[in-house]
């Protein structure tokens, strides 16, 4: 009889980094939704730290009570980041060892905790990464759209000019588009994103691993006409087909389109004409009039 060997990613127990070390950030991924998604690691670390910095201690306190985890906490939000920061940083430097947790998922994405990485980086203090749940990785996993290649905005800016200018960039972005969003701002987004992309694929994934896990798959122009009557709940990942079409080949998506179809393609995902007609000149690697000269030949009723 063979004994069971671990794959070769693995190693075994006794070489790997298990000992909470004193004098050290660690960034504790927490559940998303679901507290059995705690990993035995991440709670053996929040057991032994000397202290817990949360974005929300209320929150956070919930947690380790379940768990039976009785831990000082320190709150660690946007607005007191840079005076906490310089205390938490003290308190490592004196010896302590310190975990840092956010509300649901993984500290220092789309948070807060992106600053205190960085801070202890430039004063040499050592942090330690105790991976746990993502809410946009899971919701770009059960999408249905292409997860190969994907770009991560968090928010929109509600600033209305970085807003625009975000929304324009997106227009030719060629990878799945993974956005956050609150339900009271879900129907403004969502037409924001139709306006600025046309009507593309999208996965709105509300609630996840929680009772109420949903997944909408459909378009924007329908999601929108969805959302006219019906109340957004719980909080939002949008994940968004891209400007290309999502494919695994290496052929190119416009490969079997007319010229004029090609330069509708992208005039239907919101580009204007003259900027459509350029798009499809660069793709196809000649000439702008030439393409120009096809479609005014052409015409866009008939492609």
């Amino acid at each position: 009889m063979s004994s069971i060997k671990s794959p070769e990613h693995y190693y075994p127990p006794d070489r790997q980094k298990n000992k909470t070390e004193k004098g050290t950030l660690y960034l504790v991924g927490t559940p998303i939704g679901n507290l059995a998604d705690l990993s035995e690691r991440a709670r053996k670390v929040l057991s032994e730290v000397d202290f817990i910095a949360a974005e929300d201690t209320r929150n956070s306190g919930r947690l380790l009570a379940f768990y039976g985890i009785k831990k000082p906490m320190i709150s660690y939000f946007e607005h007191n980041k840079r005076e906490r920061g310089e205390i938490i940083c003290a308190r490592i430097e004196s010896g302590e060892a310190c975990a840092l947790v956010t509300d649901a998922g993984m500290p220092g994405i789309s948070d807060p905790g992106e600053d205190l990485v960085r801070l202890c980086a430039e004063r040499g203090i050592p942090v330690s990464v105790i991976p746990g749940p993502c809410a946009a990785i899971s919701a770009l996993a059960i999408s249905g759209l292409f997860t190969a290649k994907f770009v991560f905005e968090g928010f929109l800016s509600t600033a209305t000019g970085e807003r625009r200018e975000s929304l324009e960039r997106l227009k030719s972005e060629t990878r799945t588009i993974l956005l956050y969003e609150a339900p009271h701002k879900l129907r403004t987004t969502l037409a924001d994103l139709e306006k600025a992309l046309g009507n593309r694929r999208i996965s709105l994934c509300r609630e996840l691993t929680k009772l109420n896990e949903e997944v909408i798959r459909t378009t924007l122009s329908e999601a929108l006409e969805f959302y006219e009557n019906t109340a957004p709940r719980g909080e939002y990942v949008l994940v968004i087909e891209s400007a290309a079409k999502d494919t695994e080949s290496t052929t190119a998506f416009w490969a079997e389109m007319t010229v004029p179809q090609h330069v509708n393609y992208y005039i239907d995902r919101g580009m204007d004409k003259s900027d459509a007609i350029k798009q499809t000149a660069k793709d196809r690697g000649v000439g702008k009039s030439e393409i120009y000269n096809i479609v005014m030949k052409k015409g866009r009723k008939n492609p």
